[in-house]
């Protein structure tokens, strides 16, 4: 197919496809599928071998969100039933970053709602990094607050973090449609302002919103612009309880060709599985693999993920090797160029630099920590399964080959005293 050659060339040579190519990536049949995923994956084991990095979220303070994101649990007037607490103290927030430490995670991501931190926020932040990296040794850590004010993210950075998420979402022509606390603008002024402070830049989107090709073209080229380390693709988890909760539009085919679409596009980023994963690429996971690098590990903020043992049984299955803490992430030129810029989580380790944190598709994310639809820099999670649509709306997602009996609030981990999923 002479269209995946010429994307293949071009992401070897780091070169920027055109719009055309993009939307044709997207507009390719099930018949091409495995040609697609087979070329993306060249482009992917060009710069990222074999490796899969593995991230763990720790909710820092979850729910009662004054932001009004539409595919969030924790915005404002949100009724999705899930875990609601205010600020991890630093020791417990060391404790719940141990446990996915253990399970083979090198990055932890810290994710509070809320529209953006107070200064004093920031500096409970920092006493919480400073924790984490006294317990952790080597591990990265990621922030995840909201927008940020002028000076807040060299004072993050100074407290020892690598890498603040914030994400763009969806495009700028829709984004009116999806939040109306705060604009686009803001969420591109906070990815510029840790980007400026020597922080690797992690922004991502998230799919499945009733967005067009177009609108999923225009994000992913935005984040290329903003010359973003790390690229969580997250996929729309349909929260009972939020206004996109009847959203219901993907299927694993799909995602396979939006991951794809981002590897072309941003060929030497890390392109990570964010929220939404386990809903909607089901038993496809694995081939996922294939294009992008970097996943959570087990539960996300508010919802449950995958097991974490059954997410290092995949990656094994799969052929795939877990990226180890000495082993940096991105490729050599995107590293150097972290380290010329002042730091950052891609800035030590081997060869490879390290990407950004993430977030999520599900629907109980939150303004504040970047916009994932499930809240903040990676997925949500916890165990518990609840289903998250009544059941009409069961049947209706049913019909579309949706899965809502996958849909489940989180309820053990970070802010309980059940032990978490990793």
């Amino acid at each position: 197919m002479d269209l995946l050659n010429t994307l293949v060339e071009k992401g070897l040579r780091r070169e920027l496809p055109t719009r055309e190519e993009a939307l044709a990536v997207l507009a390719t049949t099930d018949d091409e599928l495995l040609d697609v995923v087979a070329a993306a994956g060249k482009v992917r084991r060009q710069w990222f071998g074999r490796r899969v990095k593995l991230n763990y979220l720790v909710n820092l303070k979850s729910g009662l969100c004054p932001e009004d994101c539409s595919y969030c649990s924790q915005r404002l007037g949100s009724k999705a039933e899930i875990l609601k607490y205010t600020w991890l103290k630093p020791d417990e927030a060391s404790q719940a970053a141990a446990a996915g430490v253990a399970g083979g995670a090198k990055r932890v991501c810290l994710v509070a709602s809320g529209r953006g931190p107070t200064d004093r926020d920031v500096e409970r932040v920092g006493r919480t990094i400073e924790a984490i990296k006294e317990q952790n040794e080597g591990v990265e850590v990621c922030a995840c607050l909201g927008l940020l004010s002028d000076g807040q993210a060299e004072r993050l950075r100074e407290a020892g973090a690598d890498a603040y998420n914030h994400n763009l979402n969806t495009s700028e022509a829709t984004y009116e449609g999806i939040t109306k606390t705060h604009t686009y603008a803001d969420r591109v002024d906070t990815v510029q302002k840790a980007h400026a402070a020597g922080l690797s830049a992690c922004s991502g989107l998230i799919a499945g919103m009733g967005e067009t090709d177009e609108d999923l073209v225009d994000v992913v080229y935005a984040l290329r612009e903003l010359d973003s380390d790390s690229v969580p693709v997250n996929f729309l988890i349909p929260f009972e309880g939020t206004p996109l909760a009847k959203e219901w539009n993907l299927t694993p085919q799909r995602c396979l060709r939006i991951l794809a679409m981002v590897r072309f596009v941003c060929p030497d980023v890390e392109v990570r599985i964010a929220g939404g994963r386990e809903v909607h690429l089901r038993s496809m996971q694995p081939l996922a693999l294939n294009i992008a690098n970097s996943i959570f590990l087990g539960d996300y903020l508010t919802s449950e993920g995958q097991a974490g043992q059954a997410d290092l049984d995949m990656i094994a299955d799969a052929g795939f090797e877990v990226e180890g803490a000495g082993t940096t992430t991105l490729p050599a030129h995107r590293a150097d160029a972290l380290a010329a810029a002042g730091g950052g989580c891609g800035s030590h380790g081997a060869t490879e630099g390290g990407g950004g944190c993430g977030t999520q598709a599900t629907a109980d994310g939150d303004a504040g920590c970047g916009g994932h639809a499930g809240g903040g820099c990676g997925p949500c999670g916890g165990h518990a399964a609840e289903p998250a649509q009544a059941p009409a709306a069961e049947a209706d997602a049913a019909a579309n080959g949706a899965r809502p009996d996958l849909v489940a609030v989180r309820r053990r981990g970070a802010g309980t005293d059940l032990a978490p999923n990793a």
